[in-house]
């Protein structure tokens, strides 16, 4: 599988690393041969992802799933 993190909502501090700026700041995004394992390649990369204050969905893909079972 392949997948990327898009970032948005960040900046750069004073150490020059990326830190978050407020609001939806990433997007993980997986493919798969199948919607399920694209759904779970993105939320494996998402596991190592942790800041303070820090939410993700837990739903991304799962009307997909759903529909096609």
């Amino acid at each position: 599988e392949a997948a990327m993190v898009f970032h948005a909502g960040t900046q750069f501090d004073a150490q020059n690393r990326v830190v978050t700026d407020g609001g939806r700041v990433l997007c993980v995004t997986a493919l798969g041969d199948s919607t399920r394992q694209a759904q779970q390649a993105a939320y494996e990369w998402l596991k190592p992802i942790r800041f303070d204050g820090s939410q993700h969905r837990s739903d991304i893909g799962h009307h997909a799933i759903k529909v096609r079972a």
